[in-house]
C-alpha cells in the first residue's frame, strides 16, 4: 500500500504573466492527458497569470523527474503551437523557467493544501 501525493509549482520564464484564462484551461487540459500516460492523478490544479500548481497522486514506480520533464517540455510546445502569439514575451524557445519545486504532502492535510491551490489568483 502506499500514498503518494506532490505539491508541484512551476512559473512561466521571466515570470511573464502569459497564463491568460484560455491558456490557461488548455494548459490543464494538457496536464491531464501528460498526467494519464505517465499513470499520475492529478487531484488539484490551478494557475496565476504567471505560475501552475498541481496536487498530484504516483504510483512507486512513476519516475518523477521524468513525469515533470515531460509534463514542462510537451505543454510548452503545445501551447505554443496553439498560442504563437505567446513567443513574443517568451524569447529564446523557452515557456517555463528551467527550475520548479515539489514537495511531498503528507504532513499537512491534503484537503489543507488543496484549499491553497484553489485560492490561487485565477487569471
Amino acid at each position: 500500500m502506499y500514498s503518494l501525493r506532490f505539491h508541484y509549482v512551476c512559473c512561466v520564464k521571466y515570470r511573464r504573466k502569459v497564463l491568460t484564462p484560455e491558456i490557461s484551461e488548455y494548459l490543464k487540459k494538457v496536464s491531464e492527458d501528460i498526467a494519464d500516460k505517465f499513470g499520475v492523478q492529478i487531484i488539484e490544479q490551478e494557475t496565476d497569470r504567471d505560475h501552475i500548481h498541481i496536487i498530484f497522486a504516483s504510483k512507486p514506480q512513476v519516475q518523477l523527474s521524468g513525469f515533470i520533464n515531460r509534463l514542462k517540455s510537451a505543454s510548452a510546445r503545445l501551447i505554443f503551437r496553439k498560442f504563437p502569439e505567446v513567443k513574443a514575451f517568451l524569447w529564446g524557445g523557452h515557456f517555463w523557467s528551467p527550475s520548479y519545486f515539489l514537495s511531498t504532502v503528507g504532513e499537512v492535510k491534503p484537503e489543507d493544501v488543496k484549499r491553497y491551490v484553489q485560492f490561487q489568483g485565477n487569471p
